[in-house]
């Protein structure tokens, strides 16, 4: 069960950390924009060598933005709950602390899965459009790692879950 647990934890910090670096920085988006290089993230544009916010209020940055940080709570959530399952006591009987890290992480995994997901679509289909030679970058590479790292977290923490499931079930009272 420890190992479970110690690898979802391992999993969890790194996808956490990522997710904040990737929430954060901005480089999801790279084109040539009159000759010079851009790029963008959902916070800040920068043309060259200067930076912009993007003062905007475009619906997709917007929803982007709210998953990513809803992704990044339930991720740090999902690390406390991880952290009190290696505590023996369990304070409600009724709540298994692997199992609600587990969830934690799944929740956070369908937030970023949904950030990624809206980002992609509208770059893909609107902003692929307007700029002719441009990629996604490795701020956006890195939300799709920590995507990975969530739900292998999650994995762990059930596979702890069922184990200590079943040893209580096969202990005689």
């Amino acid at each position: 069960m420890y190992s479970f647990m110690g690898g979802g934890l391992f999993c969890a910090w790194v996808g956490t950390i990522l997710l904040v670096v990737a929430t954060a920085t901005d480089h999801w988006m790279q084109y040539r924009l009159s000759g010079s290089f851009a790029h963008q993230g959902l916070w800040r544009y920068c043309l060259g060598s200067k930076c912009f916010l993007q003062t905007e209020s475009i619906a997709y940055w917007n929803a982007t933005r709210a998953f990513m940080i809803l992704s990044a709570l339930c991720a740090t959530s999902g690390i406390i709950m991880g952290v009190l399952a290696f505590a023996q006591q369990s304070a409600f009987t009724r709540l298994s602390r692997p199992f609600s890290a587990g969830i934690m992480f799944f929740a956070s995994t369908l937030f970023v899965l949904l950030a990624l997901a809206i980002y992609t679509g509208v770059t893909v289909s609107f902003l692929g459009r307007r700029f002719g030679d441009w990629r996604f970058s490795w701020s956006y590479i890195l939300g799709w790692v920590a995507l990975l790292m969530t739900f292998f977290a999650g994995i762990f923490y059930m596979c702890a879950y069922r184990m200590h499931e079943c040893r209580r079930l096969s202990t005689p009272r």
